[in-house]
């Protein structure tokens, strides 16, 4: 943040130190997903169907949680660029009561109809059983999140990224050695199957949101003495802060729906393929955070140099050094999918042959969709920052709905392809948001946007 605070154009320093932590931080939240699938893999296929299908309705509400959590990243950026105490004090307190209300009303949900939900997707008792037993611990994982992520989208907005990579740090380790006791029944734990995997991770998030509340008011308890609320009164506060976040939370949680809807399609194929599907999708969220959090950080920079009203010439160059990260960035991420084919067999050592042959096949689709996806995520963070919200919404919503989610369903359950056909569709995807995204920036009203109202 040295840039912005001192009038000079931050560069690609800048940028990796708010990236790297957040990218860090990334890695570990979504590489448990990676770690549990690993773990549970010696259960069999049956015991990973189960944690695929809980995973799934359970992720729609931790990617909600997320979605406004992302949100609240960039107007952080975006007041904490105009250096007033009030906005800061106002978005804390809005993104707060906003991520808590989301995380109760999920969790009720899943409740209420997650039993339903699952009797109707799982293929037998077993997995329905195996499902229910991981969706119902992991409302604890929902419930710590849901503050989690808001403080830790608060600290990253400020641009004190290493905080919640800290707290991750912390909270992981306690995670794997949980789960992997109790999947196991080790060190005299109850062998509790797929459900352990679900409270290793219950434990590890209680310890990260302990950690990341006693930060925040160690560091920000000042906030408290400030009078005043950016829009006059806490109720007007918080709706502006809901009228800015809803774009973006639809973009993020349309993104979330999309992509568990089709997981749940997924479940209508044979049994090793849903299951490469099932592994693929953690490697896949987890290398991508190279890339996506490199887009994240110059977001939040671009946010908070249009808070500072930053000329345009000083973005321009800024968004020059931000394209030769991504592409650089793309190229690691390939890479990581080139490792992981060749040592598959050593991963996953106790799956079928026939799920290890699917996984192989999507490798290579895996390294092509890198440069497309990390570039389009150049444009819309960019965009979002600028608070060009809606337009960034419109692509994503339609690109998932009438395009990837129904050719899955048609693909799945009605031409019933080859797995690594059905997985191509998400390098489609970004193909279909090329040329909106791009025109859109090259166009630069994006760099005379107020963001401060």
């Amino acid at each position: 943040m040295t840039g912005v605070a001192n009038g000079a154009a931050p560069g690609s320093r800048d940028i990796f130190r708010l990236a790297w932590p957040m990218t860090l931080k990334a890695i570990f939240l979504h590489g448990t997903v990676v770690i549990d699938g690993w773990m549970v893999s010696s259960l069999g296929e049956v015991a990973l169907a189960a944690m695929g299908i809980a995973a799934a309705l359970g992720g729609i509400v931790l990617g909600a949680i997320f979605a406004f959590s992302h949100a609240m990243q960039i107007r952080t950026a975006q007041l904490y660029g105009g250096r007033d105490p009030v906005h800061l004090k106002s978005v804390l307190a809005s993104g707060l009561i906003l991520s808590m209300g989301i995380g109760l009303l999920g969790i009720a949900i899943l409740l209420i109809f997650g039993g339903t939900f699952i009797n109707l997707l799982a293929e037998n008792e077993a997995v329905a059983g195996g499902a229910w037993s991981y969706l119902s611990i992991f409302t604890i994982v929902l419930a710590g999140e849901a503050i989690g992520q808001c403080v830790a989208s608060y600290l990253n907005g400020c641009g004190r990224t290493k905080i919640p990579l800290i707290g991750y740090c912390i909270s992981v380790p306690i995670n794997v050695i949980a789960s992997y006791g109790l999947i196991h029944g080790l060190w005299g734990l109850p062998a509790m199957g797929v459900a352990g995997a679900a409270l290793g991770s219950a434990f590890g998030i209680t310890t990260q949101t302990s950690f990341l509340a006693s930060q925040l008011l160690r560091q920000d308890s000042y906030l408290r003495r400030i009078s005043g609320w950016q829009k006059g009164t806490l109720g007007r506060t918080l709706a502006r802060h809901v009228q800015f976040s809803l774009p973006i939370a639809a973009t993020f949680i349309s993104a979330t729906l999309a992509t568990h809807i089709c997981t749940l399609i997924y479940a209508n194929m044979a049994l090793p393929a849903f299951a490469a599907m099932t592994l693929i999708a953690p490697w896949n969220m987890v290398a991508g955070q190279i890339s996506m959090q490199w887009t994240q950080a110059s977001g939040i920079l671009v946010a908070q140099l249009l808070g500072n009203r930053t000329p345009e010439a000083m973005l321009s160059a800024f968004l020059s050094i931000v394209w030769r990260g991504a592409f650089i960035a793309a190229g690691i991420v390939a890479l990581v999918f080139l490792i992981m084919g060749l040592t598959l067999n050593q991963i996953y050592p106790d799956l079928s042959d026939e799920t290890r042959a699917i996984l192989l096949t999507f490798i290579p689709l895996m390294i092509l969709v890198q440069p497309f996806r990390a570039t389009n995520a150049v444009c819309g963070n960019t965009l979002r920052a600028s608070g060009d919200t809606i337009y960034v919404m419109h692509i994503f919503v339609w690109s998932q709905w009438a395009f990837r989610v129904p050719l899955t369903a048609l693909f799945v359950l009605y031409f019933d392809l080859p797995a690594v056909l059905i997985l191509s569709l998400i390098f489609w995807e970004e193909i279909v948001k090329f040329l909106p995204f791009h025109r859109r920036l090259w166009r630069g009203a994006w760099q005379h946007a107020n963001v401060l109202d």
